[in-house]
């Protein structure tokens, strides 16, 4: 009998080779080559896959409680508030929140303040009460001119201590005329600062209106300058912004001590509620605008002036509860966290950045930026932290460690991030290193690769590997497998730059890794070290089986 020609069992080898790497995907879809999960990696040099840069730790804290930068670094340590390394004030000991205008940075919910210029560091707000019996609402005197009902005295108190003309103080405890408490501006302050001046007939007096009589307040009477409880602030256009549940509030142009100024002219302060459903969750100046974010909605404050200021909503994904501090700017774009994940907004609708996250629901963020990166600290449904960064030029995740900051800040040309544990440290591409080093980090790293499966149902068997890669001084790496999604990785490489006898690092060359084959479905990679190390590609010499012999377990 003729006999029939047989079936090709397997095909003949096959070598794929890898020299672009991408960035983080998390997703069950990831296919063969790309990053599932990684650790401590950047896309400084990508394609090329390489680990980050060590930080350098500047600083260790006692209570770390809130850093910011202008022209020089802020820190709060407990209660004792820092800049550029001395203390300069105390204030209570709890996380703080920072604005800035001017030559003023603003520490909340404490509402202090510290002029960089003159190193004064005090309240925005004041209060000072008279004895009792001691105010006497009186006609006066403004800018030399004889005046109605415009006048009160308190021998007890000198105002110049407290306050200063335009300022908006509001007066309290008046019984004898109850209309006298109010928030009027304050126009003059005598010298001996007893005499506080006002516009005509602000007060009501003895008397007649067209007769008043001065009177005398038998209680004590409290003047006081307050500023709005805000949770969340902003500067822009020489004003300080801020809001609190629905509202928003602006303070007096150029003015950190005046939220109640409304004269009708263009320097007033301004508030408005919105009238939306939830509160505010954080606010930003972006592209010349105050934006203040809601979880589902974001409100852009437009005009040039109180009488013409508006806002403008747009419903959409907003800033997620409890992330206001994932407001930051990166590469021209404005990055948050949202309810539906990590969003960037250029001004009209934000688009999300999240898919290659694979669903996980992050909360909590914090960020910061070396104005090309963004860098953002979440946390996962087991409330443990991750610290990604995305870079805006490559538009690439990669996924660092699990460092928890509770703010960063970004200061000649030095990206720094103020852990919990009270480590300060300066990060990512480090321009200009700080004089005072306590501690240069070593990075261990670690990328996994999701399954290689070649896309073919049959059984597959790896017969060898080639790395080309290099590595700096007392680097090490190493290479593992895992066969089927089961069992241990098994680690059949590994490689230190001292290892090699001619040199002090190991400069970029190839290597052989030879395995003893093992038909599997799939199979899982990992590369893990420690040190600086660049992998410029990855071939994997392999076989297939015929489906014959692709059957349930391993053969």
């Amino acid at each position: 009998m003729p006999m029939l020609p047989g079936l090709p069992r397997g095909d003949a080898l096959t070598k794929l080779t890898q020299i672009q790497f991408g960035g983080y995907n998390h997703n069950l879809y990831a296919g063969d080559g790309e990053i599932y999960d990684m650790h401590n990696m950047t896309g400084d040099f990508a394609p090329v896959l390489s680990p980050r840069e060590p930080r350098l730790l500047i600083k260790e804290l006692s209570k770390p409680n809130g850093v910011f930068a202008k022209d020089g670094l802020m820190w709060v340590d407990g209660a004792d508030v820092y800049y550029k390394g001395v203390k300069v004030g105390t204030a209570t000991d709890s996380p703080k929140t920072f604005g800035e205008l001017g030559a003023y940075i603003v520490i909340l919910p404490d509402k202090k303040y510290y002029n960089i210029l003159t190193g004064v560091f005090g309240s925005i707000e004041a209060s000072a009460s008279s004895v009792t019996g001691g105010v006497t609402f009186s006609n006066g005197a403004l800018y030399g001119v004889e005046t109605n009902a415009n006048t009160l005295v308190a021998a007890s108190v000198d105002f110049n201590a407290y306050f200063k003309a335009g300022d908006a103080i509001t007066i309290s405890g008046c019984t004898v005329h109850p209309e006298n408490n109010k928030t009027p501006i304050v126009r003059e302050i005598s010298s001996d600062g007893h005499t506080l001046s006002f516009y005509a007939n602000v007060f009501t007096l003895d008397g007649t209106a067209g007769s008043p009589v001065a009177y005398t307040e038998p209680g004590a009477i409290t003047f006081e300058r307050n500023m709005p409880a805000l949770d969340f602030i902003c500067s822009n256009e020489n004003r300080l912004w801020g809001c609190k549940g629905d509202e928003i509030f602006a303070s007096k142009m150029g003015d950190i001590f005046n939220w109640n100024v409304f004269d009708g002219l263009a320097s007033d302060s301004w508030t408005v509620p919105v009238g939306s459903e939830g509160d505010f969750t954080g606010c930003v100046s972006y592209i010349g605008y105050p934006m203040f974010f809601k979880d589902g909605a974001i409100y852009k404050v437009l005009g040039t002036e109180p009488s013409n200021f508006e806002t403008s909503a747009s419903f959409s994904s907003g800033v997620q509860d409890g992330s206001g501090r994932s407001l930051t700017a990166a590469g021209d774009m404005l990055f948050y966290l949202s309810r539906n994940g990590v969003m960037s907004y250029t001004g009209s609708m934000p688009v999300r950045r999240y898919e290659m996250f694979g669903g996980v629901l992050y909360t909590d963020g914090v960020s910061g930026s070396d104005r090309r990166k963004y860098y953002i600290s979440m946390l996962d449904e087991g409330a443990s932290p991750h610290l990604f960064v995305f870079d805006t030029e490559r538009g690439l995740w990669h996924r660092e460690d699990d460092a928890r900051p509770i703010g960063f800040a970004y200061h000649d040309s030095n990206l720094y991030m103020l852990c919990d544990d009270g480590c300060l440290w300066t990060i990512g591409n480090i321009m200009n290193p700080p004089a005072e080093v306590l501690e240069t980090e070593s990075v261990e790293w670690s990328v996994e690769f999701a399954d290689f499966s070649e896309g073919a149902p049959e059984k597959k068997g790896v017969t060898k590997f080639y790395m080309r890669l290099e590595m700096d001084e007392g680097a090490t790496a190493e290479l593992l497998i895992r066969y089927d999604s089961a069992g241990e990785w098994l680690r059949i490489w590994r490689r230190s730059a001292d290892s090699e006898l001619s040199y002090p690092l190991l400069p970029k060359r190839s290597f052989t890794v030879p395995i003893i084959p093992r038909r599997a479905d799939h199979f899982r990679l990992r590369l893990t070290g420690e040190g600086g190390c660049k992998i410029y590609g990855m071939t994997r010499e392999l076989y297939l089986g015929s489906t014959q012999r692709s059957l349930r377990g391993r053969h």
